[in-house]
């Protein structure tokens, strides 16, 4: 990535998802991962000199977990832009607090922080019914408002009188009474609710134990894990390499005796080029 690049993709991550999210998305996921010494140098400075660029530093590299944790939160119906700046606001506040000198990582301190905004947002914001959506429905809400006698439905003649009286039709009368005697769904699931029929927000809410810190640190070793087999598959000759990956990392992996047929050898010496095989694997890894 050129330099000119990098900073683009800086300052876009920097002005939050805005315009394109893709393309927010994109540019976050561009920014290295810091290493843990990095990671701890950069707090010290911020913490030790009130290093602005440190603390920028820090929250420009863990704005891809933001993302992640957000996504966890689509099944709000709010908008995945707003959640991820909800959550970036809790990244910073959570990069200001977080102590180097503990042997934690920032993503893990971070995740509180991150889920405490988005949880207030959420609940701020979420419902299921909006009750008057465009000016038409506002001024047919509060004038059916005020020309309601009691809590009881409109009767089919009272509705014909309303719809009359305000110049719309019996349908609209309708549509918005059903509006008018909705309420907020609470967050929390009543006492009598049953698993099976709890569509309450709290039902929405990440199981406690898909940790986002433990699922982005797992992918990001994976990752690692992947990247140091393949270069480690490299320091073997093409015999050896192509014996262990057909008998490990291959769906169907094959037998002893098939790669012996194979190459003219015994089953025995198939077995021994796959030990050192595997063990000049597993130094190379080591490094």
């Amino acid at each position: 990535m050129t330099a000119a690049l990098a900073t683009r993709n800086h300052n876009l991550a920097l002005a939050g998802p805005v315009g394109s999210l893709d393309a927010y998305i994109q540019a976050v996921g561009s920014i290295p991962v810091l290493s843990k010494e990095d990671e701890q140098a950069l707090a010290m400075r911020f913490r030790d000199e009130e290093d602005l660029g440190a603390a920028r530093e820090l929250v420009m590299a863990h704005l891809r977990f933001v993302v992640h944790i957000a996504k966890g939160y689509a099944g709000y119906g709010l908008p995945l832009n707003d959640l991820i700046q909800e959550g970036n606001v809790g990244l910073m506040k959570a990069v200001k607090r977080f102590d180097p000198s503990y042997d934690v990582r920032l993503v893990s301190f971070a995740v509180h922080w991150i889920r405490a905004e988005i949880h207030e947002f959420v609940l701020k914001n979420w419902r299921i019914v909006k009750v008057a959506t465009t000016k038409a429905q506002r001024k047919l809400f509060f004038n059916l408002r005020k020309k309601k006698k009691s809590l009881a439905w409109l009767s089919a003649a009272e509705t014909k009188a309303v719809a009359d009286d305000l110049g719309v039709s019996a349908t609209e009368v309708t549509e918005m009474e059903k509006r008018l005697h909705s309420r907020d769904t609470i967050f929390d699931p009543t006492p009598d609710a049953d698993d099976e029929h709890n569509f309450t927000p709290a039902a929405y809410l990440p199981a406690p134990d898909s940790d986002p810190a433990k699922q982005v640190e797992a992918a990001d070793f994976n990752a690692d894990a992947s990247t140091r087999m393949r270069a480690a598959l490299n320091v073997l000759d093409e015999r050896s390499r192509h014996i262990l990956e057909e008998r490990w990392l291959t769906e169907d992996k094959r037998t002893l005796h098939d790669l012996a047929d194979e190459y003219g050898v015994s089953a025995e010496r198939i077995r021994q080029l796959e030990v050192n095989a595997i063990k000049k694997v597993r130094n190379a890894m080591a490094l």
